[in-house]
């Protein structure tokens, strides 16, 4: 009988048994073993043509299967390469793998080809970074960063592991590898104290103006937050980590009142969400007095920036069963003046936005405004969609006004290149959902050669460029705060004829009026790229809001100005 396996073997065998099927890379030398096996083994391999788009599929992978995703990439410039997608998982919390080789032990630090420290680079933008220097740890360390990534050992995220190439051409003994090392890895999650559950109930029944705020752990319990939403009168806003995960018609949703409700209300519920720029920090100069709970299947979250009256680390979705067993609508302090008010202010600024929508007019220079690929998006999604949305300028009308069912965009990190490689890894995750990727020309620009990889591995999504030419935002930042532009202008390329040869099916667009019968034809030629030249003149929510500039204080300009006066800073 056989006892020995080859090191590439266990990798494949730990893989396979915690359910991956899917990797995402690029090919070389010193993960040639590797690679090999994995095909062996019969997980599929995404061969792309960069390894920052293979970190980013693998990312959104993740994103839309609930699994971790695995990279593999080559060493020195591969990882190297790979190092921004990195980052982006590593800010946005997403449970990756990020596997490479590294040159022979003995030629270690000796001058060998591309020879480099990968753990020392990777270090401050993962959870786990190791090289394996013996066979016999391989089961060992791919468990640590599997535990790392998922988020079991502190909070989820990147892992790094690499294997110089003569441990890749060893064999091991299976007497040396403990058994329970190939067990699959499952993340649990605590429950919560009872004590606390019922501190929080009574802090609900007696508080009168409640908003919850959502991030990317509350995705597992969607029904049950809309059921609370609803229990206790509660209003509700999301974050692109959380988009789609309430219906945009639910009647506590109100993000059109975002920065009243934020202001007004005296209980601030964070749902698995830290409070970063996008919330202001939490900051009394925007939040005023409001207390605030924090809720999180993740401790970090817990304390970011602000603690809570009341604080719960445990399962989102249990918390939320229990309270909503023990709601009792007679002890509820609702203010329903401030309730009914705010909800009725964001029908009425629906209904307006969806007509700028629809009736936003052309520029001077005779090109569409942004807005109307937005409404002809609305006006055909199918029931069953993912949304991609990547550019600075372009972003910010996407994720004001697209209605998806799941979305997802550069994050936090503002990674601007996502879009495409996130559209493929979405819909291999996810086969039955129609993917559409919106972006803006100058972010589809990064990794516009992963039409490439669309097309060979028949991958069939839409793409939308929203061509204007420019960096919008910056030129926008140029315009008003320097009186010139500098360095922010693009051409008007025809992005259709670069799809086209590519083997995509393509069409240019610039009249509004055939955008709408161009994506509804095009969702029988997938995967299809439709270039739509759009004004230059149009200001989107983010340039007005001074994000441009990076003020002081606070992320946006009227942010920042509460800020100083709290703080009682001169201008």
């Amino acid at each position: 009988m056989n006892n020995l396996l080859r090191s590439p073997e266990i990798i494949a065998k730990f893989l396979k048994i915690n359910k991956v099927d899917t990797v995402f890379g690029l090919c070389g030398g010193h993960i040639m073993p590797i690679w090999m096996e994995l095909d062996k083994a019969g997980i599929r391999i995404i061969d792309t043509r960069d390894e920052r788009a293979a970190v980013f599929m693998a990312h959104s992978y993740s994103e839309f299967s609930g699994k971790i995703g695995v990279a593999l990439v080559t060493a020195g410039p591969g990882l190297t390469n790979a190092l921004t997608g990195i980052a982006n998982a590593h800010i946005s919390r997403v449970p990756l793998l990020v596997i490479s080789g590294t040159p022979p032990i003995f030629q270690e630090n000796r001058g060998a080809l591309q020879d480099i420290n990968h753990v020392e680079i990777v270090k401050s933008v993962t959870r786990y970074s190791k090289t394996v220097r013996h066979e016999s740890l391989i089961v060992n360390e791919m468990n640590q960063a599997f535990y790392h990534a998922l988020g079991i050992i502190g909070e989820s995220g990147p892992s790094f592991i690499e294997f110089p190439t003569n441990v890749l051409r060893t064999k091991v003994n299976i007497s040396q590898i403990f058994k329970e090392f190939y067990e699959p890895i499952v993340k649990t999650f605590p429950l919560p104290e009872n004590s606390k559950v019922m501190d929080l109930l009574n802090l609900l029944n007696s508080s009168k103006r409640i908003l919850l705020i959502s991030g990317r752990g509350a995705r597992r319990c969607n029904a049950n937050l809309s059921q609370f939403l609803e229990k206790f009168k509660v209003l509700y806003l999301d974050t692109a980590e959380s988009k789609g995960i309430i219906d945009e018609d639910h009647e506590n949703f109100v993000p059109s009142m975002r920065s009243k409700v934020m202001e007004t209300s005296d209980l601030i519920i964070t749902l698995c969400r830290k409070l970063d720029f996008q919330l202001a920090y939490g900051s009394p100069a925007i939040f005023g007095n409001a207390k605030f709970v924090r809720i999180s299947d993740t401790p970090t979250e817990i304390s970011h920036n602000r603690r809570g009256e009341i604080e719960l680390v445990a399962d989102p979705k249990i918390i939320l069963d229990q309270l909503i067993e023990l709601s009792d609508v007679s002890k509820l302090s609702t203010d329903k003046i401030w309730f009914e008010d705010i909800k009725n202010k964001h029908k009425e600024r629906k209904e307006k936005y969806s007509n700028i929508l629809k009736d936003s007019k052309n520029g001077t220079d005779g090109r569409m405004h942004p807005n109307k690929i937005v409404h002809a998006i609305n006006a055909i999604l199918p029931k069953k969609n993912i949304v991609i949305a990547d550019g600075g300028d372009f972003l910010s009308f996407c994720r004001v006004g697209v209605n998806a069912n799941r979305y997802l965009d550069p994050g936090p990190f503002g990674c601007l290149g996502v879009g495409l490689p996130f559209g493929i890894g979405a819909k291999i995750a996810d086969p039955e959902s129609h993917v559409f990727v919106l972006t803006g020309d100058g972010s589809f620009g990064f990794t516009a050669i992963e039409l490439d990889t669309l097309v060979r591995h028949k991958v069939p999504i839409i793409i939308i460029v929203a061509n204007n030419g420019s960096w919008g935002i910056e030129v926008r930042d140029q315009i008003d705060n320097y009186g010139k532009v500098v360095g922010t202008k693009l051409q008007f390329s025809d992005y259709s004829l670069m799809a086209k040869s590519f083997g995509l099916h393509s069409v240019k667009v610039d009249k509004s009026e055939n955008l709408e019968k161009e994506i509804i034809n095009a969702l029988d030629k997938k995967p299809a790229l439709i270039d739509v030249e759009v004004t230059q003149e149009a200001v989107s929510a983010d340039a007005k809001s001074g994000l441009a500039i990076v003020p002081d204080l606070q992320a946006l300009e009227t942010w920042d100005e509460k800020e100083k006066k709290f703080r009682d800073i001169e201008n």
